[in-house]
């Protein structure tokens, strides 16, 4: 119900004690606000006294005791290709001209006058340390009774030779015909017939099996001797199988000729693994030309993988063709040709 007329609710003025209270009050709110929003920038240094740093002061660096270790940052890892272990050592094969010493026990004496007489383009020097009869010139621990031929200066000579630091040493080893070393024991090192004995070439010598570990082991450490005499090079030479006589008397064995060949070579090649010198054989020039001799038993490709170097006798006219079929068959292996006492690398 309305009231009397004339009058309706009360607006009257609003006190300034009132207005002064509300500004106050609205202060302290702010106030204790600004705090609560300011405390999170408060600081002590090291006396325990607060500060202030606001987000809008400089990037001055902070006091040291202000200065909060930063949170570790995740580590870096480096991943690397694993480290392959360095390659073998493999000797290194030089070009050679080489000039040849007589199949005989060197002197000291007789190599001076070797070197007097050295054809000057020479870098090279080739001596047969055993040769096609068995005979062994130098003194080998390991050779068979009575093979060793020797003078009383042939140590000091070989010495000599192999202390050439202007030479290149290469040293002969004839291997499978070698009667005494056949005869000294059949059963473990020789070559038989078809009726189990000792097998005869036209020749009447005899020869080694190149498929008895006996036959192998014997050749074997008589080139680690020569390796540890310091020779750079061990030329094979009579790798091979009889080629006169009555061959179809040869007991050859369940293992073809040019697997057991190979086979030799190979043996031959781990018996130096150990030393820093290089393997070469020397083959009838049609190994080369047609890559095998049926009668030798020899097969390039067989061969091949064991050797440096591979030595042939050939005519001049030749020596390009053979060249050419020896890099077909292998990039690694290089062809030394034959003239007479000089040999040198064709390629």
């Amino acid at each position: 119900m309305a009231g009397p007329r004339g009058y309706s609710s009360y607006r009257g003025r609003v006190s300034k004690a009132k207005i002064a209270l509300a500004i106050l009050l609205v202060l302290v709110i702010f106030t204790a606000g600004a705090v609560i929003y300011l405390q999170r920038y408060v600081m002590y240094d090291e006396d325990g006294r607060p500060m202030m740093v606001t987000p809008w002061q400089t990037e001055d660096e902070p006091p040291p005791s202000t200065v909060q270790d930063p949170l570790p940052e995740d580590p870096v890892v480096i991943v690397q290709d694993p480290v392959e272990p360095p390659p073998e050592e493999t000797p290194e094969i030089v070009s050679i001209t080489a000039f040849s010493l007589p199949s005989e026990a060197l002197t000291v004496s007789g190599w001076e006058a070797a070197l007097a007489a050295k054809p000057e383009n020479c870098n090279a020097v080739a001596l047969t340390l055993k040769d096609g009869a068995g005979r062994i010139y130098f003194d080998a621990a390991g050779a068979v009774s009575g093979a060793v031929k020797t003078e009383a200066d042939t140590a000091a000579a070989l010495a000599a030779v192999t202390a050439n630091e202007d030479l290149y040493a290469i040293a002969r080893l004839g291997c499978l015909h070698d009667s005494r070393a056949a005869n000294a024991d059949v059963e473990g090192r020789g070559l038989k017939n078809t009726g189990g004995y000792i097998f005869y070439d036209l020749k009447n010598t005899q020869w080694l099996d190149a498929s008895k570990q006996g036959a192998r082991d014997y050749l074997a450490g008589l080139a680690k001797e020569l390796a540890a005499l310091g020779f750079d090079e061990i030329l094979l030479t009579d790798v091979s199988y009889p080629t006169e006589g009555k061959l179809n008397k040869v007991a050859y064995g369940e293992t073809p000729k040019e697997v057991n060949l190979a086979g030799f070579v190979e043996a031959m090649r781990a018996a130096l693994e150990s030393y820093d010198i290089a393997l070469s054989i020397e083959v009838p020039e049609i190994v080369i030309s047609v890559g095998k001799d049926e009668l030798s038993g020899l097969e390039l490709t067989r061969i091949l993988p064991f050797v440096d170097r591979v030595y042939t006798k050939t005519a001049p006219e030749n020596v390009e063709t053979l060249s050419a079929a020896l890099k077909a068959a292998s990039d690694d292996v290089t062809l030394v040709v034959e003239d007479g006492d000089i040999l040198v690398t064709a390629d």
